[in-house]
């Protein structure tokens, strides 16, 4: 390398290195080499200018979308933002009010009375739950949002604008006292549909943690909608075989990665929440439960709720069970075989492969529901194989401790992305101020650990 051209990288690099996101800037290979600082992607005390960024393009989405109300239906169901990721068309009425109402039965399962909901968009929940409970406090990123609920929420409702990390903030913390929730703590904390949101792993710990310190003894935190990290790749393969037909199969999967690789949306999967819920300090029981909608979408194959009960020695050990796989069910019914064994023992039957993921074989979650119909009984998703079912009663039996589910897990980060393309953009600039416009950049990738721990 030249050695006008060596100097000319060196200076770039010490240029780089006086940004406030910079780590690192290291000259090698005919390139300045940039890394981000911990502090631009820090959760706590306070977002990361990094981290920020990736929040506030969230919120204007929101706001866009919430302001042009293109799905509002009525007060009580506005589906602005819901469409088909294969289509782009807007999903079904009737499968979003099932949707609506199938996690609003979730969350009401557990009897709460005082539920402190982060991220509640357009109200779709709010306005099914509020008639069961004597208290209910809303957040929201989008100004939007929260000036039309505010507008139109029933009596007994509050909603302020914060964002999810928020909870301990102090207008969040003033909503829940001034609607008399008793210490100012909720029983049931709601995070629906909004994960997707987060940037990383590290945001997530952030959030479900202060929701597990926040919830009183006994109570649950209910994380739902959650896109599967281990289901990425089939769901855009789906995808793409949906709008092409016919299309070879080594076709459709070199697209698949390349659209997996660009999601802009948080997934994980149930071990790594499990993790997660084990590190918070308090006693937590979980259950993972699939999507049991009639309809065959996105939102049925390749999401799915979470259910984290806090403290829940509180309410009593749960009954014990014994366990039978799928297998062992006689071959000729084995639906009928599950309604009968789980009418009259406390049972737990795994390895029920789910039909939409597995096809010619098993049944649907929402079969699976319809055959338990009535009874005592739980549909849930195997914590570690994303494409089989569970079956158990009676329903209180279903929940495991969290050191009992958790593992490494995996996770979809789009802060990956997003620091590399951030990163690039403010370096470039700060290089063309200075007339060192042609410098080769490159980003190193963020490793893992680096956003799981800050």
């Amino acid at each position: 390398m030249p050695a006008d051209l060596d100097d000319g990288l060196r200076h770039a690099a010490d240029i780089l290195r006086r940004h406030p996101w910079v780590g690192t800037a290291d000259v090698g290979d005919g390139t300045v080499r940039i890394s981000p600082t911990p502090e631009a992607l820090a959760v706590r005390p306070q977002p990361g200018a990094l981290l920020a960024e990736h929040l506030a393009q969230w919120a204007e989405v929101y706001d866009a979308t919430y302001a042009e109300a293109a799905g509002r239906h009525s007060t009580e169901l506005d589906l602005s933002g819901w469409r088909a990721s294969d289509t782009g068309q807007p999903l079904p009425v009737a499968h979003m009010r099932e949707w609506v109402r199938r996690t609003a039965g979730l969350v009401l399962r557990a009897d709460p009375h005082w539920v402190l909901e982060l991220g509640c968009g357009t109200g779709l929940l709010m306005h099914r739950l509020r008639p069961r409970l004597r208290g209910y406090v809303g957040t929201d990123v989008s100004a939007e949002s929260v000036g039309t609920l505010t507008a139109t929420a029933p009596p007994g409702t509050t909603v302020v604008r914060a964002a999810a990390h928020e909870a301990h903030g102090p207008a969040v913390q003033r909503a829940l006292a001034e609607a008399g929730f008793p210490e100012g703590r909720p029983d049931c904390v709601v995070l629906n549909s909004v994960t997707q949101c987060f940037p990383g792993v590290a945001y997530l710990r952030a959030v479900v943690h202060d929701a597990i310190a926040l919830v009183a003894p006994g109570g649950t935190v209910v994380v739902g909608d959650i896109r599967h990290s281990g289901l990425l790749t089939a769901h855009w393969c789906w995808v793409e075989s949906s709008a092409n037909p016919g299309l070879p199969s080594a076709e459709v999967d070199r697209r698949a990665a390349e659209r997996a690789a660009r999601d802009e949306e948080l997934l994980f999967d149930p071990p790594l929440l499990a993790r997660i819920a084990g590190e918070s300090g308090r006693e937590v029981a979980l259950t993972f439960h699939p999507k049991t909608l009639g309809a065959d979408t996105e939102l049925t194959r390749y999401r799915f709720d979470a259910v984290l009960r806090v403290d829940a020695g509180a309410t009593g050990e749960p009954p014990a069970t014994d366990e039978l796989d799928w297998a062992e069910l006689p071959a000729g019914d084995r639906r009928a075989a599950l309604r009968e064994l789980a009418g009259r023992r406390a049972l737990r039957v795994t390895g029920i492969p789910n039909r939409l993921l597995t096809p010619g074989t098993g049944v649907s979650a929402a079969e699976l529901r319809r055959t338990l119909a009535d009874l005592d009984a739980a549909v849930l998703l195997d914590p570690r194989r994303p494409e089989l079912l569970q079956a158990v009663t009676p329903a209180d039996a279903a929940p495991r401790p969290a050191a009992a589910l958790a593992g490494p897990g995996t996770a979809h980060e789009p802060l990956r992305r997003f620091v590399r393309r951030r990163l690039a953009e403010a370096a470039r600039r700060e290089l063309r101020r200075a007339g060192l416009a042609s410098v080769p950049i490159d980003v190193a990738p963020t490793a893992p650990g680096n956003l799981d721990e800050h």
